[in-house]
Parts: C-alpha cells; sequence; structure tokens
C-alpha cells in the first residue's frame, strides 16, 4: 500500500494535548513546529527538556527532535505549515461558559496565511465554536482555508499511548477533502475513525467527559450509601461492572474527579444547555456531587479526631491522578483548603506535583519523603493513588503517627490489612467502626 505523503503540521500551544500532539504526528513522520506563548517553556523545550510530566513523552521528543520545532513566534509557525492544529487552553469563564480568547488569537495571528489548507480544533470548545471560527476566518480573507474539529480523547498518565492506540478518531468536517486529509495525518494511529459533521464532532467530546464524569458521581453516591448500610462499594462496583452493558470503567469511588477536562467540560455543557434554554439538571446533580465529596471526607475526619484545631493531617498526594504533575482542580486543593480553614496544619507529600507558593500551598508544608510528611501527624488522607504508597512500609510508619488514623480517599489499601497493624482506617464507601485503636493518648481520642 502507498504510504501517504508527510505534512508540515503547525501546533499552537504546548501544553499537554498541544504537546503530546505535536510529538505523536512528528512519530507519524509529519514535520512539527509548535508554538506557544510562554518563553520558558520554549526555552526548556529547545533545551532538549519537557516542562511537564508525561509517561514516555520526554522519549517521544527525544526521537523525532529532526521533526520538531519550537517558537514563540506565530509567524515562523504558521509559514511553512500546511495545517494548523488549535491546542490552546480553554478555561471557564464565572459563569461556567468556555473562555475562547485564545482561540481568536490563534484566528487572528493566522491573517495573511493563505497558504494554509486547513484549521483543525482539537481544543475542547462549546457546540456552535466551529461555525463562529469559520466565519472569522472568512472575514480575514481566508475563505480558501477549510475548518474541521478534530477533538482529544487523551487521559494524562497515558497521553501518548490514547494518541497512537485511541478508542477512536474524531473527525468533524463539512467536506470530503479536508476529512481525507485529517484521514492521512493519523495514518499510522491503531484506531477506528469516525467523520461526521463539525457540530457533531464538538459534542461527542463534551458528551463523553460528562457521561465519565456521570459514572464518577453515581458512583460516589452509592459509595455513601454503602456508608449508611453497611456494605462495601468495591464489592459493589466489581459485580455491577461485570455487566456488559455497564462496564467497569470509571466505577471506582474516591474523592472525585478533577483534572483539565471533566469539570471544566461539565460546567460547560452545562453553561451550554442553559444559555440554549434546555436546562440540564441531571448534570448539574452529578458536578453538585463532584464538589461536595472532598468535603465529605474533611467531615469525617473531624467527626473521628473530635475536632481538626490544632491537629496535624498529611496529605498523601496533590495532583488529581497518578502519573501526572497536573494539579488543575485536584481535590487536594479543596481538601487543604478546608483543614486550614478548621485551623488544622497541613503537610502535603507528592513525588511530581509541582512547588506551589499560591493558597492554600503557602499554607502548607511540603514534605519530601512519606517518613516526614507522616511522623506526628494526628491522621493520614490519600488523595491521589501514587503506587508507592500501595508499597510503603505501613508498619513502621505508624510508629511514627502521633494516632494512626488513615483516611484512604482512594480505596487504595486492604482495609483488614491496615486494621491489623493497628490504623483506624476509613474508606469511602466502606463501612468501618469509626473508633480509634486502644491505647491510644488520651487527646487523640
Amino acid at each position: 500500500m502507498k504510504q501517504p505523503p508527510s505534512h508540515r503540521v503547525a501546533v499552537f500551544g504546548a501544553g499537554y494535548i498541544g504537546l503530546v500532539a505535536g510529538a505523536c504526528f512528528a512519530e507519524l513522520g509529519h514535520s512539527v513546529t509548535v508554538r506557544d506563548i510562554q518563553p520558558g517553556r520554549i526555552a526548556t523545550l529547545r533545551a532538549g527538556s519537557v516542562p511537564l510530566y508525561e509517561p514516555g513523552l520526554a522519549a517521544l521528543i527525544a526521537r523525532n527532535k529532526e521533526r520538531l520545532r519550537f517558537t514563540l513566534d506565530a509567524a515562523e509557525a504558521v509559514r511553512d505549515a500546511e495545517v494548523v492544529y488549535v491546542c490552546v487552553d480553554t478555561p471557564p469563564t464565572v459563569s461556567g461558559d468556555a473562555d475562547l480568547s485564545r482561540v481568536w488569537a490563534v484566528v487572528e495571528a493566522l491573517k495573511g496565511a493563505s497558504h494554509l489548507s486547513a484549521v483543525v480544533m482539537k481544543s475542547t470548545v462549546p457546540v456552535g465554536t466551529g461555525a463562529r471560527v469559520r466565519t472569522a476566518l472568512d472575514a480575514a480573507g481566508l475563505g480558501h482555508v477549510a475548518y474541521a474539529s478534530n477533538p482529544e480523547f487523551t487521559a494524562e498518565g497515558q497521553a501518548v499511548e490514547d494518541f497512537l492506540c485511541p478508542d477512536r478518531v474524531v473527525i468533524g468536517s463539512d467536506d470530503e477533502i479536508t476529512a481525507k486529509l485529517l484521514v492521512n495525518l493519523h495514518h499510522g494511529v491503531d484506531g477506528p475513525v469516525e467523520i461526521m459533521d463539525v457540530a457533531s464532532a464538538e459534542m461527542v467530546k463534551l458528551a463523553a467527559n460528562a457521561l465519565l464524569a456521570t459514572k464518577i458521581s453515581f458512583t460516589n453516591e452509592i459509595a455513601a450509601l454503602c456508608e449508611a448500610t453497611g456494605a462495601d462499594i468495591t464489592k459493589v462496583t466489581r459485580a455491577t461492572g461485570m455487566d456488559h452493558r455497564l462496564g467497569p470503567h470509571f466505577m471506582r469511588a474516591g474523592l472525585g474527579y478533577g483534572g483539565s477536562c471533566f469539570p471544566k467540560d461539565s460546567r460547560a455543557l452545562r453553561a451550554l444547555a442553559s444559555n440554549s434554554g434546555c436546562g440540564f439538571p441531571l448534570l448539574s446533580a452529578v458536578i453538585d456531587v463532584n464538589d461536595l465529596q472532598p468535603r465529605r471526607a474533611v467531615k469525617r475526619l473531624n467527626q473521628v479526631l473530635g475536632g481538626l484545631s490544632g491537629r496535624t493531617v498529611a496529605l498523601l498526594g496533590m495532583t488529581f491522578k497518578p502519573g501526572t504533575d497536573d494539579m488543575r482542580e485536584a481535590p487536594s486543593t479543596v481538601i487543604a483548603s478546608r483543614l486550614l480553614a478548621e485551623n488544622a496544619q497541613v503537610r502535603c507529600w507528592d513525588p511530581m506535583a509541582p512547588r506551589r507558593d499560591d493558597a492554600p500551598w503557602a499554607s502548607t508544608h511540603r514534605c519530601a519523603e512519606l517518613q516526614e510528611v507522616l511522623t506526628g501527624a494526628d491522621a493520614a488522607l490519600i488523595v491521589t493513588e501514587w503506587p508507592q504508597l500501595r508499597e510503603a512500609d505501613w508498619d513502621r510508619y505508624r510508629t511514627l503517627m502521633r494516632t494512626p488514623v488513615l483516611f484512604d480517599g482512594r480505596n487504595l489499601m486492604v482495609p483488614e490489612r491496615m486494621e491489623e497493624l493497628g490504623y483506624l482506617y476509613l474508606g469511602v464507601g466502606r463501612s468501618s467502626a469509626g473508633r480509634l485503636p486502644e491505647g491510644l493518648p488520651t487527646a487523640a481520642r
């Protein structure tokens, strides 16, 4: 079979999505220029380092360095490009709508680039954005430049694998020539391709994330019922997930979802529904449940310890999930804020989280080792299911803590094992005696 020709691609945005997309397109044989507005990020990439943690990404960039360039100059990025990929942030506004200012900045930067074949949106945008961008391109004298939607479905921590071996590649295009161009761009990707209109492609992304968020919040609500009735959420979800109509994915109880996608996209879809006069009460409930979940953990610790004022709590994990250094919308931020509001002292440990000097982290103590964060702690709270925690020497750590209270916010540990070691173990959706082990200091009881 004849090999499709390589293409010249410009990627706007060197964040988690843009950098992975650029590196993967280079891996597929294309010539890629990645543009970002942050000088430090571009300088790091030009020096051969990667400014964010994503397994396999550094090796991918190094292997394809001859086909990858990095620049701050929009004109340089576009100069030789056939296709421009838009991979910029679209953060939520106060109203919950997506902030598209960075998208419009990219469109503005394309004025005069009459040589382009297509502009492709990978950023998550509201349904209808494609039509607005089409109008803007026409007004900029780029009516002959095609527009397409190619939403990303990559999960941080496995983004490279998700790009190269996806469940599906969604292409939203209103003409066959552009759709074929994008299919050729993805030649070598091991996954089915779904071609549809632009609006449907935009909706697929929002619908998929909203449905996954719904499964998480639904599971956490069942977990609350399990705690009240004595059932075990891990047994309930394991058996429930065996139903082929449901599946086990995203049916893990915990502290709620976080990251750059689920919170933002759920709110954006709710705002879209409200702006369209439709309403979306189910999705509103999903969001409310998720917002409540980390606060439930703090409330339970408060009840068990008989108050949090003056207590020292160790947060084990800060990032929103393991395998990434991303702290956007991480439950740890809400938990730390609530603990500080209750006048607790907060220590935190995470192997990958960046240093933070903003609230609430400026008022916490960052520890480099588990031994340091747990020594003298009144309670520990597993926030992120880092594998180091499963493998830790919990028998020794019990002797270092002031009171061996462990709230497992990700149901990472085996309850019976932790109780055998002398911990008061609290899980999400797992019943507990709710009493501190005998022999502890009176002040902790």
